[in-house]
This record gives C-alpha cells, sequence and structure tokens, in this order.
C-alpha cells in the first residue's frame, strides 16, 4: 500500500512536523512500566511487536522523503556527519546490500532491486532515484556505498568493526543524534564512546552488551529502544549545533510544553554483516510532541510517572533538567493514579483530541 509522505515539513528553523493520527498510533513508545532505569534491554529484531516500526527491518513512514531532505541540509552545512575508515570498504557494500535488499522487500511499492550478477539497478520513487551500478565498484556509484544509501533511509548509521575482543566506531553517518558527535567519536572502542553513561557502568551493563555483541550472528539482528526529549521536532541536535538547540532549553514554558516539548525515541538496531563481520549499529529517531503523545491516555499517565520518579543522574544526563518539572506539571492533571496495565501497546484505536 502506497504511503502518504509529508515531503513539505521541516525539523528546524519553521518546524512544521506533526505526526498523524496514525504515526502517533504507530510511535514506540518505550515505557512498559511507571519507572525507568538504564538497562540493555536488548531483544531479537524479528518483524512482530506491539507497533509497526517493529514489522521491517527498517522502518519507513510518513517522514522518510522530509527526513532525507534534512540530512541532505545537515550533510550540505557539514560533510565530515559521514565518515567512514579507509579499512571498511567491504562494510560499506554490506550496509548497501542489506539496506537496498531490506527496502525492497518490505516495500516493494516503492523501491525496487534487480540484479544480474554484479550488475545491479536500483530505484527509489519516493526520492525519485535510479541508479545502474556495479556492485563492489565504488566508481560506479556517485558518491561512497554506504553513503549513497544512508542518504535514502531514515536514522543514524554507524558501522562497528570486530578485532582484539573489542568492537571499534570505524564509520557512521549521524545527522539525527541526540547530543553525541562522530567525528569526535570516531575510532573510539564500545566502552570509550559509552563512557559519558551514568550508572549503567557500575551496574556492570557495558560489560555484559559487549560480551553479548561480540557473539552477534548473522542474521540474528537484535534491537532496543533509548529515549530522551527534545525541545522542538529537531532531529540533528548534534554538539556541533549546540549554539542552534541549546539555548532551545529555556524556551518550555507551562503554556507551550504540550506542544515544543517532544519524546524522542531511538529504535536501536544491530546487524551483523557477511562479507566484513562488522557490525551494522542503526539508530533510527522517532519524535513526538507531548500534546500529540497525551492523545493516548495510557501514555500520558505513565511518562508522568517515570518523570517524577526518574532518577537524577539520569536526568541530568539526558538533559533534561531545565523542563522536567515543567513537564511533569503538565502531565499532572492527565495522571488520575489508577493503576496502568504493564507493557506499551496503546490500548485505543482512536485517539482522543489534543491536550493543549
Amino acid at each position: 500500500m502506497a504511503m502518504d509522505f509529508k515531503t513539505e515539513e521541516t525539523f528546524r528553523d519553521t518546524f512544521t512536523f506533526r505526526n498523524s493520527d496514525e504515526a502517533i498510533l504507530r510511535f514506540p513508545f518505550p515505557f512498559p512500566e511507571d519507572k525507568y532505569m538504564y538497562s540493555v534491554n536488548i531483544e531479537p529484531h524479528v518483524k512482530e511487536g506491539n507497533s509497526p516500526v517493529f514489522l521491517s527491518a527498517f522502518d519507513i513512514d510518513e517522514h522518510y522523503v522530509a527526513e532525507c531532505r534534512d540530512r541532505a541540509l545537515t550533510l550540505e552545512r557539514d560533510p565530515m556527519r559521514c565518515q567512514v575508515l579507509d579499512h571498511m570498504g567491504p562494510a560499506q557494500w554490506d550496509t548497501l546490500e542489506l539496506i537496498m535488499e531490506s527496502l525492497a522487500e518490505d516495500y516493494p511499492e516503492h523501491f525496487a532491486l534487480e540484479r544480474s550478477g554484479d550488475r545491479w539497478k536500483w530505484t527509489n520513487r519516493p526520492l525519485g532515484l535510479e541508479q545502474t551500478f556495479t556492485f563492489g565498484d565504488d566508481s560506479t556509484l556517485p558518491c561512497p556505498p554506504f553513503e549513497y544509501i544512508t542518504r535514502q533511509a531514515q536514522g543514524d548509521y554507524v558501522l562497528i568493526d570486530q578485532r582484539d575482543d573489542n568492537l571499534f566506531m570505524d564509520g557512521g553517518m549521524v545527522t539525527t543524534q541526540a547530543d553525541w558527535s562522530l567525528d569526535f567519536d570516531l575510532g573510539m572502542n564500545f566502552v570509550e564512546w559509552h563512557g559519558p553513561v551514568p550508572l549503567a557502568h557500575q551496574a556492570g551493563i557495558f560489560e555484559r552488551a559487549l560480551k553479548f555483541l561480540l557473539r552477534l550472528q548473522l542474521g540474528a539482528p537484535v534491537r532496543r529502544l533509548n529515549w530522551t526529549m527534545t525541545v522542538n521536532p529537531r532531529l540533528d541536535t548534534s554538539p556541533e549545533n549546540y549554539h542552534e538547540w541549546g539555548p532551545d532549553r529555556a524556551s518550555v514554558t507551562p503554556q507551550n510544553v504540550g506542544d515544543k516539548l517532544h519524546l524522542r525515541v531511538e529504535l536501536q538496531t544491530l546487524f551483523r554483516l557477511p562479507r566484513s563481520n562488522a557490525i551494522l549499529f542503526c539508530v533510527r529517531c522517532y519524535l513526538i510532541g507531548l500534546g500529540e503523545l497525551a492523545r493516548v491516555p495510557k501514555w500520558g499517565k505513565r511518562l508522568h510517572r517515570v518523570l517524577s520518579t526518574l532518577p537524577q543522574e539520569l536526568a541530568e544526563y539526558k538533559g533534561l533538567t531545565r523542563y522536567r518539572q515543567t513537564a511533569i506539571d503538565w502531565l499532572a492533571p492527565l495522571d488520575d493514579g489508577a493503576e496502568i496495565a504493564k507493557g506499551t501497546h496503546p490500548e485505543v484505536e482512536q485517539l482522543g483530541a489534543e491536550v493543549a
């Protein structure tokens, strides 16, 4: 079924991004319980789950065209947001193959991949692209293969090399990140790039996660959800552009919090790649305004409880301290204190009116 893409919406300057009712109901709400503590929470990335975002290898939604345009704007300003170390050439082609195959299989009305030996033809109908190329020959594409295909996919993509019983961030396309820098982290090992996360190190979470990922098998991808909050529906909240988005944190008031403050959820997936044995780490960003989220009563109540009980260290790490109480106060009238069933399913098929 063809998708109705919101081709003109923006994630900067005018901030015209909005979610349709369908997009709200498919949002990957990340809180199955009333309290939150950082955890690995990894599960198999299979085509099932309590949100439609889990039903394909790489989720495509109504914001696809606009997000690809926003990525192009970011890359035009800062080409260093896409970098791959020289030894990761095979991983670049692995990534192109995986994403092209997956999109063509999951969305045949929008994408097509035809192959005759090493001669491939790729069709991307939403972006109006058609490209014939020789697989493995960089000169037959308009830019390197990793950049070529990740310019056509929602979310960020990191290439992780495995060597010496460790994982290293050796490439990436990163334009929608939550306050971290590819340019700074490039070449770091697993523990180094997770260094800023509080509480998790003491709990041994990253040591267990590293051991798990070193054993990640081809054909058995995994996923987890992570979250933070963002003022305005801005995709690019990078350290490089802090001067643009940092001041937004002071703009939240009791009157505008429902419109300006957004829950930012990352669907993080990891795939073992076949030729390079590298790992592709995908970080797909979803945004939903508090006013939109509150149209699902279960979610409005639960977010109120999560924010109210969030450990201070995590609130500071996620950058929530300036507007956390404002959000709690805004959500409080929506929470009647009644018990909420565990899980994240919205439990409604039609949405209520948007809360101002």
